[in-house]
Protein backbone atom coordinates (compact mmCIF):
# COMPACT_ATOMS: atom_id res chain seq x y z
CA UNK A 1 0.00 0.00 0.00
CA UNK A 2 1.16 3.41 -1.06
CA UNK A 3 0.62 6.32 1.44
CA UNK A 4 0.40 9.32 -0.56
CA UNK A 5 2.15 12.40 1.86
CA UNK A 6 -0.41 14.86 3.72
CA UNK A 7 -0.83 18.34 2.45
CA UNK A 8 -0.07 19.49 5.86
CA UNK A 9 2.63 17.78 5.87
CA UNK A 10 5.43 20.55 4.73
CA UNK A 11 3.46 22.84 7.01
CA UNK A 12 4.37 20.17 9.96
CA UNK A 13 7.55 19.77 9.03
CA UNK A 14 8.33 23.75 9.32
CA UNK A 15 6.20 24.13 12.54
CA UNK A 16 8.56 20.78 14.05
CA UNK A 17 11.77 22.95 12.67
CA UNK A 18 10.86 26.34 14.02
CA UNK A 19 10.46 24.76 17.25
CA UNK A 20 13.78 22.52 17.37
CA UNK A 21 15.75 25.77 16.12
CA UNK A 22 13.50 27.71 19.58
CA UNK A 23 14.26 25.36 21.71
CA UNK A 24 18.40 25.24 20.78
CA UNK A 25 18.32 29.10 20.82
CA UNK A 26 16.55 29.04 24.51
CA UNK A 27 19.38 26.39 25.61
CA UNK A 28 22.12 28.40 24.13
CA UNK A 29 20.76 31.27 26.09
CA UNK A 30 19.73 30.35 28.98
CA UNK A 31 21.63 31.25 32.14
CA UNK A 32 21.31 31.76 35.87
CA UNK A 33 19.09 34.67 37.33
CA UNK A 34 16.73 35.06 40.39
CA UNK A 35 13.29 37.62 40.66
CA UNK A 36 14.77 40.67 41.82
CA UNK A 37 14.65 40.64 46.02
CA UNK A 38 12.12 43.62 46.24
CA UNK A 39 9.84 41.54 43.96
CA UNK A 40 6.80 39.61 44.68
CA UNK A 41 4.91 38.88 41.20
CA UNK A 42 3.10 36.45 39.33
CA UNK A 43 4.39 35.39 35.48
CA UNK A 44 2.50 35.18 32.52
CA UNK A 45 1.92 32.84 29.67
CA UNK A 46 3.48 34.96 27.04
CA UNK A 47 5.73 38.04 26.67
CA UNK A 48 3.52 40.61 28.18
CA UNK A 49 0.37 41.43 30.61
CA UNK A 50 -1.74 40.68 28.10
CA UNK A 51 -1.22 36.71 28.76
CA UNK A 52 -3.34 34.77 31.26
CA UNK A 53 -1.49 34.44 34.48
CA UNK A 54 0.45 30.72 34.40
CA UNK A 55 1.56 31.36 38.06
CA UNK A 56 3.17 33.47 41.01
CA UNK A 57 6.66 33.27 42.18
CA UNK A 58 8.11 34.50 45.26
CA UNK A 59 10.86 37.09 45.65
CA UNK A 60 14.79 35.97 45.75
CA UNK A 61 12.97 32.58 43.90
CA UNK A 62 15.93 30.85 41.47
CA UNK A 63 15.00 31.29 37.92
CA UNK A 64 16.37 30.25 34.34
CA UNK A 65 16.72 32.88 32.06
CA UNK A 66 15.95 31.59 28.61
CA UNK A 67 15.43 34.38 26.38
CA UNK A 68 14.28 38.37 26.19
CA UNK A 69 11.11 39.70 23.83
CA UNK A 70 12.44 42.98 22.45
CA UNK A 71 9.43 44.61 21.44
CA UNK A 72 7.96 44.05 25.40
CA UNK A 73 11.16 43.47 27.47
CA UNK A 74 9.99 41.11 29.08
CA UNK A 75 11.89 37.85 29.80
CA UNK A 76 10.83 33.97 29.92
CA UNK A 77 12.30 32.43 32.44
CA UNK A 78 12.01 28.42 33.78
CA UNK A 79 11.62 27.93 37.03
CA UNK A 80 12.88 25.20 39.36
CA UNK A 81 10.19 23.12 39.26
CA UNK A 82 10.67 22.83 35.35
CA UNK A 83 7.98 25.06 34.10
CA UNK A 84 8.25 28.34 32.05
CA UNK A 85 7.19 31.80 32.55
CA UNK A 86 7.14 35.11 31.50
CA UNK A 87 8.34 38.61 33.49
CA UNK A 88 9.31 42.06 32.99
CA UNK A 89 12.68 42.80 32.55
CA UNK A 90 12.77 44.98 35.48
CA UNK A 91 12.31 42.44 37.91
CA UNK A 92 14.84 39.79 36.74
CA UNK A 93 18.36 40.20 37.98
CA UNK A 94 21.17 38.25 37.03
CA UNK A 95 23.56 36.05 38.90
CA UNK A 96 22.30 34.31 42.16
CA UNK A 97 19.55 36.51 44.62
CA UNK A 98 20.95 37.41 48.00
CA UNK A 99 18.78 34.34 49.51
CA UNK A 100 20.95 31.58 47.85
CA UNK A 101 23.82 33.60 48.62
CA UNK A 102 22.50 33.94 52.23
CA UNK A 103 24.82 30.67 53.48
CA UNK A 104 28.02 31.55 51.69
CA UNK A 105 27.54 34.88 53.31
CA UNK A 106 26.65 33.32 56.54
CA UNK A 107 30.43 31.66 56.38
CA UNK A 108 32.19 34.93 55.18
CA UNK A 109 30.66 36.98 58.56
CA UNK A 110 31.84 33.93 60.46
CA UNK A 111 35.23 34.41 59.43
CA UNK A 112 35.24 37.67 59.58
CA UNK A 113 33.93 37.77 62.98
CA UNK A 114 36.55 35.36 63.99
CA UNK A 115 39.24 37.18 62.34
CA UNK A 116 37.95 40.19 64.38
CA UNK A 117 37.96 38.31 67.46
CA UNK A 118 41.82 36.97 66.89
CA UNK A 119 42.69 40.67 66.38
CA UNK A 120 41.18 41.94 69.42
CA UNK A 121 42.96 39.49 71.53
CA UNK A 122 46.60 40.45 69.38
CA UNK A 123 46.10 44.23 70.19
CA UNK A 124 45.01 43.29 74.04
CA UNK A 125 48.44 41.56 73.88
CA UNK A 126 50.12 44.03 72.38
CA UNK A 127 48.83 46.98 74.71
CA UNK A 128 50.00 44.38 77.83
CA UNK A 129 53.19 43.88 76.23
CA UNK A 130 53.68 48.27 75.65
CA UNK A 131 52.99 48.83 79.24
CA UNK A 132 55.14 45.94 80.76
CA UNK A 133 58.07 47.84 78.34
CA UNK A 134 57.10 51.09 79.78
CA UNK A 135 56.73 50.22 83.16
CA UNK A 136 60.69 48.25 82.64
CA UNK A 137 61.57 51.98 81.09
CA UNK A 138 60.76 53.41 84.20
CA UNK A 139 62.68 51.61 86.59
CA UNK A 140 65.56 51.78 83.85
CA UNK A 141 64.96 55.65 84.36
CA UNK A 142 65.31 55.40 87.80
CA UNK A 143 68.35 53.53 88.37
CA UNK A 144 70.23 55.77 85.60
CA UNK A 145 69.64 58.64 87.80
CA UNK A 146 70.84 56.97 90.90
CA UNK A 147 73.49 56.15 89.01
CA UNK A 148 73.67 59.46 87.60
CA UNK A 149 73.81 60.92 91.43
CA UNK A 150 76.62 58.57 92.67
CA UNK A 151 78.67 59.32 89.89
CA UNK A 152 78.36 62.97 91.02
CA UNK A 153 79.19 62.44 94.57
CA UNK A 154 81.94 60.23 93.88
CA UNK A 155 83.35 63.29 91.64
CA UNK A 156 82.87 65.66 94.20
CA UNK A 157 84.32 63.60 96.37
CA UNK A 158 87.62 63.40 94.21
CA UNK A 159 87.52 67.06 93.73
CA UNK A 160 87.70 67.33 97.61
CA UNK A 161 90.70 64.84 98.15
CA UNK A 162 92.66 65.89 95.16
CA UNK A 163 91.98 70.22 97.42
CA UNK A 164 92.69 68.17 100.85
CA UNK A 165 95.98 66.14 99.66
CA UNK A 166 97.26 69.53 97.93
CA UNK A 167 96.95 71.79 100.84
CA UNK A 168 98.43 68.57 102.62
CA UNK A 169 101.54 68.92 100.44
CA UNK A 170 101.62 72.23 100.56
CA UNK A 171 101.73 72.28 104.61
CA UNK A 172 104.37 69.75 104.97
CA UNK A 173 106.30 71.81 102.05
CA UNK A 174 105.91 74.45 104.37
CA UNK A 175 107.01 72.92 107.45
CA UNK A 176 109.84 71.52 105.64
CA UNK A 177 110.77 74.45 104.67
CA UNK A 178 110.48 76.27 107.64
CA UNK A 179 112.42 74.02 109.51
CA UNK A 180 115.61 74.04 107.04
CA UNK A 181 115.24 78.57 107.65
CA UNK A 182 115.30 77.91 111.44
CA UNK A 183 118.19 75.44 111.24
CA UNK A 184 120.45 77.57 109.19
CA UNK A 185 120.06 80.60 111.78
CA UNK A 186 120.46 78.11 114.69
CA UNK A 187 123.67 76.22 113.69
CA UNK A 188 125.82 79.05 113.69
CA UNK A 189 124.98 79.36 117.20
CA UNK A 190 125.85 76.04 117.95
CA UNK A 191 128.91 74.87 119.67
CA UNK A 192 132.07 74.54 117.80
CA UNK A 193 133.89 70.95 119.16
CA UNK A 194 137.55 71.42 119.83
CA UNK A 195 139.94 69.58 117.84
CA UNK A 196 141.69 66.91 119.90
CA UNK A 197 145.56 67.73 119.93
CA UNK A 198 147.87 65.01 118.50
CA UNK A 199 151.07 66.37 120.98
CA UNK A 200 148.70 63.88 124.02
CA UNK A 201 149.80 60.91 122.79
Amino acid sequence: MIILPDSRTPTRLATGLILFASLSLQTAFAQPGHVADDVYTFYHSGPSNQYRIAGRIRSGDAVEILKRDASTDYVQVKLENGRTGWLPGDQITEGQSTLARLPELQSALNEKSTTVVQQADEIVRLRSELTDIKTRNQSYDGERDQLNRQIKDLNNQIENMDDSNLMRWLTHGGLVALGGVLLGLLIPYFPKRRKRNADWF
